[in-house]
């Protein structure tokens, strides 16, 4: 019978399992990015361990864990030695640390400028691939109602109904709206669609008694407000 007190050196430990006995030994904090990957997909391939495929993964990923956020279970199942479990690990373990960051910081209840806005609202386009648009309901002391998701589209673009926004709006005795979308690629400059929505609901919204106060176009970690750039 195997003798379980029988201390073994680390060196004789399979390398994707070192990470978990550093961590055990030394704290998480120790743990560089790969290996912290390594401990979520567990194992490698015949050829490659799980920290040499997790360096391979982020390597892939520009060592940008933002990038990997954004990446989908085909784009990790293209490793070898990624399976759909161990993409769907990865992708979790990512949506949770996203999560967790957007808990440390207290959702503003009222609106006073557009900064308020993103603080709210930005936790729900970051890591897209796609557009989508929403609206802020706010009360007539600018407290925010509710937060409602209009419409999702593909890279280039997505609708918004004035229908669909001002039945919300009324439907939720609403004072004003405020308006919201991504640009997935980054640029933060309003196209000729954005300002001509943004002119045909400001229009509408008169004709209701609902103030369109502002429109913000968001990239990952800024934004671009049509009010502060007196285009409202």
């Amino acid at each position: 019978m195997e003798n379980y007190d029988t201390k073994i050196s680390i060196k004789s430990w399979a390398e994707e399992d070192r990470p978990r006995e550093k961590l055990l030994a030394q704290g998480r904090r120790v743990l560089s990015d790969a290996e912290l990957v390594a401990i979520l997909i567990g194992s490698g391939s015949a050829n490659e361990s799980a920290v040499d495929l997790s360096k391979r993964i982020l390597n892939h990923f520009s060592a940008d864990l933002n990038l990997l956020g954004k990446g989908s279970v085909n784009d990790l199942c293209q490793f070898k030695g990624i399976g759909e479990a161990k993409a769907i690990t990865i992708i979790a373990a990512m949506e949770l640390g996203r999560r967790r960051k957007e808990t440390e910081h207290k959702e503003a209840d009222k609106i006073g400028g557009s900064k308020d806005v993103f603080n709210l609202l930005h936790r729900y386009f970051n890591d897209l691939n796609h557009e989508e648009f929403w609206i802020l309901l706010l009360n007539r002391a600018n407290k925010v109602l509710s937060r409602q998701l209009i419409s999702k589209g593909g890279q280039a673009g997505t609708i918004a109904d004035p229908k669909i926004i001002f039945q919300i709006a009324l439907e939720n005795h609403a004072s004003s709206i405020i308006l919201a979308h991504n640009h997935p690629s980054g640029n933060l400059k309003p196209s000729q669609a954005d300002l001509d929505l943004t002119r045909k609901l400001c229009a509408a919204g008169k004709l209701l008694d609902i103030t369109v106060p502002d429109h913000l176009i968001f990239t990952d970690k800024r934004y671009f407000s049509f009010a502060d750039e007196g285009l409202m």
